[in-house]
């Protein structure tokens, strides 16, 4: 990924929260000599040292994935700045964001015990605190069904770059007026990236 180095995420931690704030990530790999991707949610398992998920069976990405460096992206909050906004015409359009890539090896999962953790892990992640949905209380022989259903892989982390473009180039001016237009908006992608655009001033 291209980062200027005013935009890079130097921070792991950082780039772990965005990570777990959008788990929801794009998954590239080649199959068959093309390059081909998913879209799934990828968990980062409690030392960081792997990325956990799972394909659909038919979906024929995982069957020569193994042993190959993949790509997963993680997008974060991101939305358009308008010149309009400066304090003069000498200006172009831009586009802020956060991302995420993290490059490793796959390993699929063959251990039942694993994949069924991994799955839970995810349920635990994603239903409400409140949810009466419990993985566990599932019919045995119907999750045992539909486990077969899936193919588990985790990823061996290698590398993890991170991009926060949060005009960082511009004048501390120019990014308090940014800040100002974003806060009155009511879409949640322009205000994350105005608190974030606040956070990063201090």
């Amino acid at each position: 990924m291209y980062i200027p180095e005013h935009f890079k995420i130097k921070d792991l931690a950082a780039a772990y929260d965005v990570i777990q704030e959008n788990s929801f990530s794009t998954l590239f790999s080649m199959h068959e000599g093309m390059p081909f991707v998913t879209h799934l949610p990828l968990l980062l398992n409690k030392e960081k040292s792997y990325l956990y998920g799972h394909f659909a069976r038919p979906n024929p990405q995982w069957k020569d994935i193994e042993h190959q460096t993949v790509l997963a992206v993680f997008h974060g909050p991101h939305c358009y700045i308008s010149p309009s906004w400066y304090e003069t015409n000498k200006a172009v359009p831009t586009w802020n964001y956060v991302a995420v890539h993290v490059y490793g090896e796959v390993e699929l999962i063959e251990d039942e015990q694993e994949l069924m953790d991994s799955l839970q892990e995810m349920v635990l992640k994603y239903e409400a605190p409140d949810s009466l949905y419990r993985l566990q209380e599932v019919d045995a022989d119907f999750l045992a069904g539909m486990s077969k259903g899936v193919q588990g892989f985790k990823i061996k982390i290698s590398k993890i770059e991170g991009k926060a473009k949060l005009s960082q180039n511009q004048s501390l001016h120019r990014q308090e007026l940014i800040i100002n237009q974003l806060e009155q908006s009511s879409f949640q992608d322009e205000q994350r990236i105005s608190l974030l655009m606040k956070a990063n001033l201090r």
